[in-house]
């Protein structure tokens, strides 16, 4: 595989915003770490530092729960292992009101405007509808009890989210929203946020009924589009493919906290916590690699070489690696059968890699999600029109073939309490 070293220094700049800051303040952060074998600092291992933040309130009580470390916030079901906050999306952890939905992986076509249903157990397509323009993730609600396909309708103005009724697996009338590129929802349950990525806003939304709550405009974030959130739920940080930036939002007050713009590299796409909440991982297409971000101190602390156009990243089930898909190309549109794509598997306790994954034949691995034994990663082939079922244990896999551009594909069911969103970030 490819690999492109990283060797620009770190220079972060980041403006604050709000009472009691200075509206431009520049910080230059020391430089990266040369990308050798382990050129991103290794996380420490015991319970991660909690950012500060208001005590729980009226929390849920989980079947097993302990006191938290972590001060969440209100609302928020509490994180039972501050060390790994992947620990409830462990194999065996289905929850109750999911536990008879049908197993399938639903993947968006996003220039056949179709989802393909496939039975996992066969690798077969079982089903497959007309959806909105251009759709381009499946998304889980907080409540797990709806998935979300994200037609932005690239370039108009007719938008839409069709809901997908996970117990049975069919679809329900689509709700009109402008440019629902992504989606996401805060920890608490209280707001889905529809990423309006071609506006450069967040609209906060009821998480049901997806009535406008509020907007946050991020205008110095250009493409924003994927996001995470902090250990404790205070705020998430977002991606902005297009102008190599990141940006800071507060997710109890809705406004922006700064922006950081990386070191080198400029297209920035998925974006991933690590297990104790520390850092947080950014696949950049650009750089080929994956840049680590401080979260709580916002400035950028290492990189990770891994291949050419990186852009997913999901933890394995047991929360001990990260895999990343490397699209094998820097072009918003490539061409097939890239020899340079596949998926490299990072060990979270070293940042080390400890696999490479070719796909055979060439490829383009896109966004996805694993089973729920974690046995299988499920990727979409963005520019081959066919699903990578991989197998998490040797890199072996099947090619399922698709509709037209396939994007964020989500499998169903998964292990966890709640789903964040985009393909099924669950806690």
């Amino acid at each position: 595989m490819i690999v492109k070293r990283h060797l620009a220094a770190a220079a972060a700049i980041m403006v604050t915003l709000g009472t009691g800051y200075n509206l431009a303040h520049a910080q230059t952060a020391a430089p990266a770490p040369a990308p050798a074998e382990a050129s991103a600092p290794a996380i420490p291992s015991g319970s991660a530092a909690p950012s500060a933040g208001a005590a729980p309130v009226n929390q849920p009580t989980y079947p097993g729960a302990t006191v938290s470390a972590v001060q969440t916030i209100p609302g928020m079901p509490p994180v039972l292992n501050p060390t790994n906050l992947y620990s409830e999306t462990a194999e065996g952890h289905i929850a109750p009101q999911i536990a008879q939905d049908p197993a399938r992986v639903y993947v968006p076509n996003l220039r056949s405007n179709d989802v393909y249903v496939i039975d996992p157990a066969t690798n077969t397509v079982v089903d497959k509808y007309k959806v909105g323009k251009s759709p381009q993730h499946v998304v889980p609600s907080w409540d797990l009890r709806t998935l979300w396909v994200t037609n932005n309708a690239e370039g108009t103005f007719d938008g839409s989210l069709t809901p997908i009724d996970a117990h049975t697996g069919k679809p329900g009338p689509a709700v009109p929203v402008d440019d629902p590129y992504n989606m996401y929802f805060t920890p608490d349950g209280k707001s889905a946020i529809v990423v309006a990525e071609a506006r450069k806003r967040l609209d906060f939304r009821d998480p049901h009924t997806m009535a406008l709550q509020q907007s946050v405009d991020t205008p110095d974030c250009k493409g924003v589009n994927h996001a995470d959130f902090s250990i404790d739920g205070r705020y998430a940080i977002f991606t902005c493919e297009f102008g190599g930036h990141l940006v800071k939002v507060d997710t109890v007050n809705k406004k922006v906290l700064g922006y950081l713009k990386l070191s080198s590299g400029g297209m920035p796409q998925d974006i991933l916590i690590s297990p104790n909440g520390k850092v947080f991982y950014i696949a950049d297409m650009m750089a080929d690699g994956v840049f680590v971000v401080d979260g709580d101190n916002f400035r950028e602390v290492g990189f990770i070489p891994t291949g050419v156009g990186t852009h997913g990243l999901y933890p394995s089930r047991d929360g001990t690696k990260m895999y990343v898909a490397n699209r094998g190309s820097h072009k918003i549109h490539g061409k097939p059968h890239s020899t340079a794509g596949g998926v490299t598997v990072i060990d979270f306790a070293t940042n080390k890699i400890v696999a490479n994954w070719p796909i055979p034949g060439g490829g383009s691995p896109d966004m996805g999600n694993v089973s729920a034994d974690g046995k299988t990663l499920w990727l979409s082939g963005r520019f081959d029109d066919v699903v990578y079922a991989i197998n998490t244990q040797d890199g072996s896999m099947v090619k399922v073939p698709v509709g037209a551009e396939p994007h964020g594909l989500t499998v169903w069911p998964q292990p966890g309490r709640y789903s964040v969103g985009h393909t099924g970030i669950l806690r």
